[in-house]
């Protein structure tokens, strides 16, 4: 009997996972390591993606078990202004300049294609004003790709770090019988997985360095859970987009 296509995506998934995994293994400890030490001196954690990819970009702030002193660049166009030029550029500054965001910093850029124009202007603004930029991309998708940003290059070029998630041209994995189109999108799931386990990669760090109060969320689902995160999250109220 032939497989679902559902167990097909998880069979495809869960391989890709894996492979993801090895293959960013040795960036994601340097990473965690520099990451760590930003923190340790009252740093913060910046990410961005446009349209699909601020899902992403959303799945280390507030989360129970994650870093309180991490945020995210809110796109106010939905992804709808991702391919229009100047708009990555103005949404960074003013970003930059509410939250108090310190030059030196790491900012997480994600963009599957890496070839539009607000996630490169994002990352060529954050690099001219002294942040550190990493890339969550996809690599072979990326490189096919012409860039919409002025230099011509795409995300991964203009980066400091590079993290592939594996994914193939148009993201979806699966092949459709008698037809041209394909479905089962991964980038999702493998770009969630290489940020968690950058998340408790940077916490390790933190583990090692002794710090103390861990700056972590805890479920305020749980015994003195919300105010636990309230009191984690008056520290860096006017640094995170949101503190509690």
């Amino acid at each position: 009997m032939p497989m679902s296509l559902s167990d097909q995506f998880l069979e495809k998934v869960s391989q890709l996972q894996q492979e993801v995994a090895t293959a960013n293994r040795s960036t994601i400890h340097e990473l965690g390591q520099l990451i760590g030490e930003s923190i340790a001196r009252d740093g913060v954690l910046h990410l961005f993606g446009s349209g699909h990819s601020q899902i992403i970009a959303t799945e280390m702030e507030r989360r129970a078990g994650g870093l309180v002193p991490v945020s995210s660049i809110d796109d106010p166009s939905a992804g709808w202004a991702e391919q229009v030029a100047g708009f990555g550029e103005k949404l960074f500054d003013r970003y930059a300049y509410r939250y108090n965001a310190q030059p030196g910093e790491y900012v997480v850029v994600i963009s599957n294609s890496g070839k539009n124009a607000s996630p490169l202007e994002v990352a060529w603004t954050a690099k001219a004003l002294g942040f550190k930029v990493i890339a969550l991309t996809s690599l072979t998708m990326s490189k096919q790709a012409k860039s919409l940003h002025s230099s011509g290059q795409r995300l991964f070029e203009m980066a400091d770090f590079v993290l592939d998630n594996g994914g193939i041209p148009g993201d979806a994995a699966l092949e459709l019988p008698d037809s041209p189109l394909k479905v089962g999108p991964t980038s999702t799931m493998t770009g969630a997985l290489l940020l968690n386990m950058l998340h408790v990669e940077v916490i390790d760090t933190l583990v090692q360095a002794e710090v103390d109060p861990l700056p972590i969320y805890i479920s305020q689902n749980l015994p003195h859970g919300a105010e636990h995160n309230r009191q984690m999250g008056l520290k860096y109220r006017h640094r995170i987009r949101r503190p509690i």
